[in-house]
């Protein structure tokens, strides 16, 4: 898979890592990456997946 966006649908940032370096998403922000998931971890959590998209959802709720 080539570029590859991930979206946040969440309140809170979301930590993943990319080549080896943490990178921060900020609470609903996007990021594209050019090489797709090739060098991306994601930590568990709740996602939804819709072709080159990466939604990521779930984090802290607002009380």
């Amino acid at each position: 898979m080539e570029k590859i966006t991930i979206r946040s649908d969440r309140k809170d940032d979301y930590k993943f890592y990319y080549k080896g370096e943490e990178v921060v998403l900020g609470a609903g922000k996007i990021i594209s990456i050019a090489n797709g998931l090739n060098d991306v971890v994601l930590p568990t959590c709740e996602m939804k997946i819709i072709n080159n998209l990466i939604v990521v959802k779930g984090g802290t709720k607002e009380k």
